[in-house]
């Protein structure tokens, strides 16, 4: 039978890699350390999967161009301390390898750097399942769909067999922005109520739950 997918683009933080609460650490500490107030764990949550600048930006509004290099200068150093420690979900290499086995293209769209990204990739162990990648220091931050449309355009998928998964509202508005459908999951950042106006095609809140229905629908 047919692949209803071409197709499968992953977010990476929060959906393959269980790397939230570093992120949220990292982002608090940083602030302080800069003369910024720090934001609650639920604010630094609500903008992961926004480039690092935009979601400054969305926190604290326009700071100093200086003010945002010492950020992202600490931000570097707290997520480095942790970031070979990041594990993926449970299933989740299992789940990625099956769908390269049924003959789906992978790929992965994320607000990480590409340094940061290859990092994570070549500690991972499923790097060499992913066709095509696209980061936000190459690309617009999400939700502007470039990030999708460029990944569309390399390995030649139509919209209508493309699928996205990701934890935020912003890849899922990415998603929609490309006229892609999409999934999300509710055991990264965001939580559920601000997924569902994005029109998800599905929900998770495990990631054994995604990994059967992508077994069964894709």
């Amino acid at each position: 039978m047919q692949n209803k997918y071409d197709l499968i683009i992953f977010d990476w933080d929060g959906t393959l890699a269980n790397s939230t609460q570093l992120i949220v650490d990292a982002i608090c500490k940083s602030s302080v350390e800069v003369g910024l107030s720090e934001p609650s764990q639920e604010a630094a949550s609500g903008i992961i999967g926004l480039g690092f600048r935009e979601a400054v930006y969305e926190l604290f509004g326009q700071i100093p161009d200086t003010q945002l290099t010492q950020m992202t200068a600490r931000y570097t150093y707290h997520y480095g301390q942790g970031e070979q420690s990041i594990p993926l979900f449970d299933g989740a290499a299992e789940t990625v390898e099956h769908l390269v086995n049924k003959g789906i293209s992978l790929a992965v769209a994320t607000g990480k750097g590409r340094q940061g990204l290859n990092r994570a990739l070549d500690k991972s162990g499923i790097k060499h399942h992913f066709i095509a990648t696209r980061c936000v220091d190459e690309c617009h931050s999400k939700p502007h769909p470039q990030m999708i449309l460029d990944l569309m355009d390399e390995v030649a998928a139509s919209p209508e067999r493309t699928l996205m998964v990701g934890d935020t509202s912003f890849d899922l508005q990415m998603a929609q922005n490309a006229n892609v459908k999409s999934l999300g999951v509710t055991f990264g950042a965001h939580p559920l109520e601000r997924l569902l106006p994005h029109q998800p095609l599905a929900h998770f809140d495990q990631f054994e739950h995604l990994g059967i229905w992508l077994r069964d629908n894709t």
